[in-house]
């Protein structure tokens, strides 16, 4: 098993889908990472036919011109306490568990707010 930026790649699929399981490598990134090295990795190989050399090669180039992983997980959650500490319109939805990216909130936006909330309905009318 090949261990590229510290994740374990799947054996069986083709390198160019394996390394899709890196957090922050998608599938185009994955294809030019490939590309860069077309001389020693075809993209149709299988990850448990890479050898020594050609892991090798794939964990330098991505160390040295990707972030990826817990830098990249680390960055992206400066960038929210920032927005939160300046009190942006971003920060404060974040603040709030709210959705940020400008979704309605009246219908939907269950996943972001959590359990539904019955409001009212709390009091029975009083008889005389």
């Amino acid at each position: 098993m090949a261990r590229v930026a510290g994740i374990d790649l799947p054996k069986n699929k083709r390198i160019d889908v394996a390394l899709t399981r890196i957090y922050g490598i998608g599938s185009f990134v994955a294809k030019q990472i490939l590309d860069k090295l077309s001389g020693s990795i075809e993209p149709a190989m299988r990850v448990k036919d890479l050898d020594e050399n050609q892991v090798g090669l794939l964990n330098s180039l991505i160390s040295k011109e990707l972030r990826v992983e817990g830098e990249l997980r680390r960055q992206v959650q400066q960038n929210i306490h920032r927005f939160v500490e300046i009190g942006c319109f971003r920060g404060v939805r974040h603040r709030r568990n709210l959705p940020v990216r400008g979704q309605r909130t009246k219908t939907n936006a269950r996943t972001r707010r959590g359990r539904r909330k019955t409001v009212g309905g709390g009091k029975a009318p009083v008889k005389k």
